[in-house]
């Protein structure tokens, strides 16, 4: 296998599914172009409900979605070789990702922007309403403490060129939302503007880095993250996106080019072995359910459906843009991921000088260090330095919007779990509601988190916790298409959504009782204990919600229920 064939059937694929089984899904099943003013322009507060161009919406979406995920998930997978993982980026990504994320963004948008949580709550059952609640605080925290860790580590390395180019790169971007939202330039000069700025960020960041260790990285982004997810988000979320959507269309442009064109065979084998060491802490991790664990964003993620049913419905202009946004930053998430297993595939031996310097490797500097060699092999005049160095920024700056939408997301998760508190005890409720506090108790617990971990261990507890949502979240929209939509269409979605279900709850399981009891092997090692400990504890918690959520999906999954009303 080469380059140019696995790249030219990936376009392929993306581009058919696209324009032919998206539009069907969009103007047979959820007939959005019968639909009303979406919540955004109803009710529009300047702060979260916001109608937004399509364009910067995708690259707000797009960054939120995708972060480190498409890019250490199969950096991560490639211990088994490069087919297994590709595969499972394909399918996954094609019948269950892309459908989950569209699905969900537009059930939200039906329900005046609500959480996903509110639509299981009205579909499923008030129980599996509460369950999801907490699955949703326990993966914002387990997704702060992955990529908080990862981050962590790119700003430290080197001469902390990444962590320099990011903060200049949120000045312009704050600077940018300045300019189109507050001065007559509009869009398209103010774009011009930002990718001016974007670039100097760029050219100054990797003059003058900031050093320090990853410790005092771990207290910045906490702050960061704190301050962030405060901000209304037309100050540096949609802005800063936008921006780093441009980041996106480059990496994706010159990668997918590079990999077209170069014609490499791949060196990695195709597959290795079954039980691989090196993705999952240090056990001999099985091919199935493992992958699944390793490898979320680039294939599927239940962390989308709160990032469009948290943000994006709020910001959707209209109803008919869902497809672009949802269904369309999914797709463009899994070519992302394919090109990273390309990279590493046919590159990475040549990068680290051998498949054993590859594979010995961190996850981050697999891609960013194969990245870098593929495109300098297929377009010389871009040295291998610099190709490096915009990898790792764009994997970081990715990583930070992620981690300051999780934080957003789970500041509203904690007052939406803090309402039953509101008559009996007004005081708790009022601290626990309030954006300042609920930001810095999700920001807490996630840094701390990361703080006590490493990313092999971390990354598929977050995996495992983020697909056991999606298949959740699945089996909602399932049940919401069945009762308010078109039941003949239902098995699209409830056949992957239950053969999902099967597989991360195999995973969890297996993650539970083999990984976790490693974190206690060495006594002297408190860190490793204290993860053990809050991953054990929320693990075997979120197992105990996935089967109550499974059985309030098979009591009303023969119920029907009115369409949802309208503000």
């Amino acid at each position: 296998m080469n380059t140019t064939v696995v790249a030219l059937i990936a376009l392929a694929l993306y581009l058919i599914f696209y324009f032919v089984y998206g539009k069907q899904l969009q103007t047979k099943l959820v007939r959005s172009h019968e639909a009303p003013d979406a919540p955004s322009k109803r009710l529009n507060d300047g702060i979260d409900f916001v109608p937004t161009s399509k364009y910067v919406l995708f690259g707000h979406h797009f960054a939120s979605i995708a972060g480190a995920g498409p890019i250490t998930g199969p950096a991560m997978a490639i211990v088994w070789g490069w087919l297994p993982g590709l595969l499972w980026v394909w399918f996954g990504n094609i019948f269950v990702g892309a459908i989950h994320d569209y699905l969900s963004l537009v059930a939200s948008v039906r329900y005046d922007g609500r959480s996903v949580q509110y639509v299981a709550q009205d579909v499923v059952g008030s129980k599996a309403g509460k369950s999801f609640g907490w699955f949703i605080l326990f993966l914002c925290v387990l997704v702060v403490a992955a990529f908080g860790d990862i981050v962590a580590g790119q700003f430290a390395a080197g001469n902390g060129e990444v962590a320099s180019t990011f903060f200049l790169f949120c000045l312009a971007a704050i600077i940018l939302g300045g300019l189109m939202y507050h001065t007559k330039l509009g869009v398209g000069l103010s774009t011009l503007v930002g990718i001016a700025m974007l670039i100097g960020a760029f050219a100054l960041g990797a003059k003058f880095g900031i050093k320090t260790g990853k410790t005092v990285w771990f207290l910045v982004i906490f702050v960061y993250i704190v301050l962030a997810s405060t901000m209304p988000v037309n100050i540096l979320l949609q802005p800063r996106d936008y921006l780093n959507s441009f980041l996106l269309y480059f990496g994706i442009l010159i990668g997918g080019v590079a990999a077209i064109i170069s014609f490499r065979g791949f060196t990695l084998p195709a597959a290795t072995t079954f039980a691989a060491k090196g993705a999952i802490g240090s056990v001999a991790a099985p091919f199935w359910p493992a992958i699944p664990l390793v490898i979320a964003c680039g294939a599927l993620s239940g962390f989308h459906s709160l990032v469009a049913s948290g943000t994006s419905s709020k910001q959707l202009r209209d109803e008919k843009d869902a497809l672009f946004i949802g269904y369309g930053a999914m797709l463009t998430e899994g070519f992302l991921a394919t090109i990273g297993v390309i990279a590493m595939a046919a590159f990475g031996s040549v990068a680290f000088g051998s498949q054993e310097g590859l594979l010995k490797a961190g996850a981050i500097p697999r891609f960013t260090n194969s990245f870098g060699v593929m495109v300098n092999a297929a377009i010389p005049f871009i040295s291998v330095k610099f190709m490096t160095l915009f990898a790792a920024i764009w994997v970081s700056s990715f990583a930070m919007t992620s981690l300051d939408t999780t934080n957003r997301l789970g500041r509203y998760i904690v007052a939406e779990l803090a309402l039953p508190l509101k008559d009996k005890n007004p005081g708790a409720f009022k601290f626990l509601s309030d954006k300042w506090a609920a930001s810095i108790i999700v920001g807490f617990l996630g840094i701390g988190l990361a703080y006590t971990g490493n990313y092999t261990v971390l990354w598929p507890a977050f995996s495992g916790a983020n697909q056991l949502i999606a298949s959740i979240v699945m089996l909602t929209v399932a049940l919401w298409v069945k009762q308010k939509l078109n039941e003949k269409y239902v098995n699209l979605i409830l056949v992957p959504a239950i053969l999902l279900w099967i597989t991360v709850t195999a995973g969890v399981i297996w993650y539970t009782a083999v990984v976790i009891p490693g974190m206690f092997a060495n006594p002297d090692n408190v860190r490793s204990i204290i993860t053990g400990v809050v991953v054990g504890f929320i693990n075997i918690v979120m197992l105990i919600l996935n089967f109550i959520s499974m059985a309030g999906f098979i009591r009303n999954f023969n119920v029907r229920r009115a369409a949802p009303a309208r503000a």
